[in-house]
């Protein structure tokens, strides 16, 4: 007769007590996953601005001058006429993008029937992977009119006002609703003391690297009821707040998925995270172009 030896099976609770310590592993496992994924897209979004730095200066070499932050012909304060073209759009040519610059009809408006579907092109290096933001978004002309838009996650500095703000003096930025940039020469606070662009995410209000369609109007999503222009789709401004100011935040100005600070592309093509501890008024004097503010070389 042959005997089978019987091995020991696992009781209701032993499994239990196994699925507990699994769980509670993969817990003690996530936020180092997490701090991980987070490092890998903060360093993506940095090289996403580098590339947009050199962008900046080759369309300086090329053209005499950086781009606009909005084109538009309108004097200001008038409100804006259009086309609405953003400075992501022109410096497409050098981030890789010359095809999508070529079928872009710049004698139109952003909102005109013939760039209906170039203006809702993805282009990653506009995108912070820690914002996971849809490809597109629709705005509206608060009637009938709408436009789908491709999603940007950064935008140019405008200065230190709102950049809906119609009064006057202009804004004090190095990117202003135009229709020629400023040299290297006008920037005479310097250009390693100088914001260019910065961050927005979606959850704040929307930006697109396109531009602005005439007419529509940009919610912020985090001012229920209030909107902007189409200008504030493509520039922030720096104060009276600092950034990811918790529960003061301004909707066309800037707020960072990356909660510690905001990633800012300075004149010089050096990217700093500006940290929520900053100084307002330092804050404020590194969004001018030419304020004469003094700036610490290690702020």
């Amino acid at each position: 007769m042959i005997y089978f030896k019987r091995s020991p099976a696992f009781s209701l609770i032993e499994l239990l007590v196994v699925i507990a310590i699994i769980g509670v592993l993969i817990a003690l496992l996530m936020p180092a996953v997490q701090k991980v994924r987070e490092s890998a897209n903060m360093t993506t979004c940095q090289n996403n601005l580098k590339q947009i730095g050199l962008a900046m200066h080759s369309y300086h070499d090329t053209q005499g001058t950086f781009p606009v932050g909005y084109f538009d012909p309108t004097p200001w304060p008038n409100p804006d006429a259009g086309p609405g073209w953003g400075w992501g759009a022109y410096i497409l040519p050098w981030l890789e993008q010359e095809g999508v610059y070529k079928q872009l009809q710049f004698d139109m408006d952003v909102g005109g029937t013939a760039n209906a579907t170039m203006r809702q092109t993805y282009l990653p290096i506009f995108i912070c992977p820690s914002d996971q933001a849809p490809p597109t978004f629709t705005v509206t002309d608060g009637g009938t009119n709408s436009w789908t838009l491709a999603t940007s996650n950064y935008v140019a500095c405008n200065g230190n006002d709102g950049v809906d703000d119609f009064t006057t003096p202009p804004h004090t930025g190095a990117f202003l609703r135009a229709t020629v940039g400023f040299k290297v020469a006008d920037i005479r606070d310097g250009l390693s003391n100088t914001f260019f662009v910065g961050e927005r995410t979606q959850r704040l209000s929307y930006s697109s690297w396109v531009g602005g369609p005439t007419g529509c109007i940009n919610p912020f999503k985090l001012d229920p009821g209030n909107s902007g222009a189409e200008c504030t789709l493509t520039m922030f401004h720096a104060g009276p707040t600092g950034p990811n100011t918790p529960g003061v935040f301004d909707a066309d100005s800037t707020l960072s998925p990356h909660q510690i600070g905001v990633q800012i592309l300075l004149g010089d093509g050096a990217v700093r995270l500006i940290g929520n501890e900053i100084d307002i008024g330092l804050w404020q004097a590194l969004a001018t172009r030419a304020g004469g503010e003094p700036v610490p070389p290690d702020f």
